[in-house]
């Protein structure tokens, strides 16, 4: 009887990307002056781990990488081989090459064989000690797409790993090689990955200090406070022991089942909803007793619904733990020096959400290093320390997630920024704030940089940073001192499952606006309502918000039209602040959000739609969709009649 190995794809899949962000995490953490044994042990075991996995399934592009790869890092371990800064950048960049592969084996996809034989090829120079490479970090940054393209890395979410005690796999016939006492045979690539717990006062200290002979010859350094294990403790018995807590309380489930449950979860609340409403019109002897249930059903419909969403949430550090690999690379390329500090790690948000993040995040952390942190010389001259400092931080507040990116370079110039947007032909005020000035880099084709180069300048990019984040939600602020620094914050939800609305009727029909892009809610006076070049403006609070009649927007039949006879509901948006009229506010309520494309069109003002507890549907307004909708207010109209 055959066996269908491609049943078993998937998994290698994942635990070979584990095995290749833990790889690249720990080369970076070794401190080349006295490397710890057990660290490049566990680098080893994970490059073998992949060999013997490729080799089951035939992928042979990985396994004779992984191979040369795997000869060098057993040198170092047994003490033959001196590892230095060119050698973990030759390692780094075969570390790319193999998730660059292990994605187009995934995505059933050619094989670059140049890419494959180039990669062999400088790694047995380096076995060879022959024409030793220099630190070439420019080849990693010069072969990806550039800052404003995004697209440095691939879109694989990492998973913070540690050594794991895999079995060692024979070379199938393969290759010869000798095989380690120390490590055990059989496969083990299906076992579930021990997480490392993390030093949250790891310092990355790229530039901290010269490593020997080896900084003459990278022409950068590498240093890493990691503490060093105990050498004199068996280095099974340290590895099996978070191995067995790992298996016992964590199972590897695909996202597909998670966001079905999730789907299941949400029809059990909209049910519950439709019970209650049912039950509000029971009278006589039972209506104590369904009340009481009811209640009950409520309060146990609420925790499954938030254990649920829980199963989605990851920690940020998911995310966070790709960018030590990008500010040395970057800050390599640039010759700048600079510190990265990660805080709030542990801070969880929606997978979705995660994986929507990382090219905005990747662009943002890049644009700090590039435009924010000054060269050392610079640095020198303002007075300030030689080493820049970039802090990555997540935290949440309330319901929604803030993540902040500080970096305490040049900042921002507002007359550099005026002068581009008068180039450029923007119209703006030359009088308004500096949040205003700074919102103008999110204009399509905005770029102050003096030059064109592989990093940035050719003005793409911050335009899409907003328009990714406003897909999932969110908003960016920027806060800027010229001199002293910058701070580029995200507001997002932290799911988008459900959402917070309220309920407000138009006509015969039910709409939910998100509460977090209310203002407030009036009944306004007529002298409060101006029709100027005929858009209807509320004065309220010194200024005019736009109106927009959302019974017109909507095309709805017998609606107040009278804006002093209805409700108007202050809405700020990531553009724009705007008011929009409706008849009444129905009241607050947590919906769960349905696809109106997926089975019906796409519908400009809406996001989506929900079922209320009556079984009627309700749309949940777009928000940014509507902003786009209204002109600012002229001129004209800037001052009270």
């Amino acid at each position: 009887m055959s066996i269908d190995m491609e049943q078993f794809h998937g998994v290698f899949f994942d635990e070979s990307q584990e095995h290749l962000d833990s790889m690249e995490q720990q080369l970076m953490d070794l401190e080349l002056d006295n490397p710890d044994a057990e660290q490049l042990n566990s680098i080893f075991r994970a490059a073998h781990s992949i060999k013997g996995g490729s080799g089951i399934f035939g992928f042979d592009a990985l396994t004779g990488l992984t191979h040369i790869m795997e000869n060098l890092l057993d040198k170092a371990r047994q003490g033959t081989t001196q590892l230095n800064v060119a050698m973990v950048n030759v390692l780094l960049e075969t570390v790319d090459l193999l998730k660059k592969t292990l994605d187009t084996y995934k995505n059933k996809e050619e094989i670059d064989q140049n890419s494959i034989d180039e990669g062999i090829k400088t790694l047995e120079l380096v076995l060879a000690d022959e024409n030793q490479p220099e630190v070439s970090v420019e080849t990693t940054i010069s072969n990806s797409d550039d800052i404003d393209g995004f697209g440095f890395f691939e879109s694989d979410t990492p998973t913070d790993t540690s050594d794991n005690d895999m079995g060692e796999v024979e070379g199938f016939g393969l290759f010869e090689q000798p095989t380690p006492a120390s490590d055990d045979q059989g496969f083990g690539f299906f076992e579930a990955m021990p997480v490392k717990p993390e030093d949250s006062n790891k310092a990355y200290g790229f530039h901290d200090k010269n490593i020997g002979k080896s900084n003459a010859q990278g022409k950068a350094s590498v240093a890493s406070t990691s503490a060093i294990p105990d050498k004199n403790t068996p280095s099974r018995k340290a590895s099996e022991q978070p191995k067995k807590a790992t298996e016992s309380a964590s199972i590897r489930v695909d996202t597909g089942k998670i966001d079905s449950l999730v789907n299941l979860v949400g029809e059990l609340v909209i049910t519950q909803s439709m019970l209650a409403v049912i039950g509000s019109e029971v009278t006589g002897e039972t209506e104590e007793k369904l009340h009481s249930a009811l209640a009950e059903l409520q309060r146990n419909t609420q925790e499954i619904q938030e254990s649920v969403m829980s199963m989605r949430m990851l920690p940020m550090s998911v995310t966070f733990n790709r960018f030590p690999r990008v500010v040395r690379d970057l800050s390599s390329k640039l010759g700048k020096k600079v510190d990265l500090q990660i805080e709030g790690g542990t801070t969880e948000i929606d997978k979705g959400m995660i994986e929507k993040l990382v090219d905005p995040l990747t662009h943002l952390v890049r644009n700090s290093i590039d435009h924010g942190i000054e060269t050392v010389d610079g640095r020198l001259a303002a007075g300030k320390s030689e080493t820049g400092t970039v802090i990555l931080r997540a935290e949440q507040r309330g319901g929604s997630i803030e993540i902040s990116i500080t970096d305490d370079g040049a900042g921002l110039n507002r007359e550099r920024i005026l002068s581009k947007a008068t180039v450029n032909g923007l119209d703006f005020d030359p009088n308004m704030p500096d949040s205003k000035v700074w919102d103008l880099i999110f204009e399509a084709g905005f770029s102050t940089a003096a030059e064109v180069t592989d990093v940035s300048g050719r003005g793409v990019g911050m335009d899409v940073v907003r328009r990714n984040i406003e897909t999932i939600g969110g908003r960016i602020e920027i806060e800027s001192t010229l001199g002293k620094g910058s701070v580029f914050r995200i507001h997002l939800p932290l799911t988008l499952a459900i959402v917070d609305g309220m309920c407000v009727s138009v006509g015969d029909q039910i709409f939910i606006v998100p509460l977090v892009n209310i203002v407030e809610s009036i009944q306004p006076s007529k002298d409060q309502i101006k029709v100027i070049s005929n858009d209807n403006l509320l004065w309220i609070r010194e200024q005019y918000w736009p109106l927009i009649k959302l019974h017109k927007t909507m095309e709805i039949d017998n609606a107040i039209n009278e804006p002093d006879k209805a409700i108007v509901v202050l809405i700020e948006s990531s553009k724009k602040r705007f008011a929009l009229l409706v008849d009444a506010l129905v009241g607050q309520q947590q919906v769960v959000i349905k696809s109106l494309e997926k089975h019906y069109k796409r519908v400009t003002g809406v996001a989506g739609a929900t079922i209320m507890g009556d079984g009627g549907v309700a749309m949940i307004l777009d928000v940014e969709s509507l902003a786009g909708l209204v002109k600012p207010p002229s001129t004209e109209s800037k001052k009270h009649d």
